[in-house]
């Protein structure tokens, strides 16, 4: 007897020092959610805060979901295959709620269905994450996701900005942001 086994959550490393800035992770999500090229209600925005430091900036995956909790319409739910945060756009009202809640302030809202973006793996299958590895940048990468405490990455990119530009350039750097 073959017992099916439930597939294992995944989660995207972020290595912010790879980063390149090319945006061809926000083109991937955009065509993909989308089926055009439009970063702008992609998934996944890269930030660049400093001239030399870029930020891919998407969903974690926090471990206690703090957007879902927020949502006072419920539209906001966990895909039980991929750990990822499934918007029901039907029900989202667009109130912001969940970006309140977020610690990294990373749903963003669509710029014309004026419902909540946020990274929803793929299904399972990163574009992000293809372009990435495709153009050797390696800066996003999927790994099984563990009871690591994913939170500590949902940051906003002004923090994720400062500690690299101390990393690269010294602590003094992170007084320019």
């Amino acid at each position: 007897m073959v017992v099916a086994r439930k597939k294992e959550p995944i989660w995207i490393a972020r290595d912010f020092s790879r980063c390149s800035g090319c945006r061809r992770c926000e083109i991937a999500c955009s065509f993909f959610h989308e089926g055009k090229i439009w970063p702008e209600a992609s998934r996944i925005r890269v930030f660049m805060l400093l001239p030399g430091i870029e930020v891919p900036h998407f969903c974690v995956q926090c471990e206690d979901y703090p957007c879902v909790e927020a949502c006072p319409v419920k539209a906001l739910s966990i895909s039980d295959e991929t750990g990822a945060v499934l918007v029901n756009s039907e029900s989202c009202t667009g109130c912001g709620n969940c970006i309140k809640a977020c610690p990294g302030a990373v749903p963003h809202i669509h710029p014309e269905k004026r419902v909540i973006l946020i990274c929803d793996l793929c299904g399972g299958d990163p574009k992000c994450v293809k372009v990435c590895r495709e153009g050797g940048w390696n800066a996003l990468t999927i790994v099984m996701r563990r009871d690591d405490s994913y939170k500590l990455y949902a940051r906003t990119p002004e923090d994720i900005t400062r500690d690299l530009a101390a990393k690269l350039y010294g602590r003094e750097a992170r007084e320019l942001i």
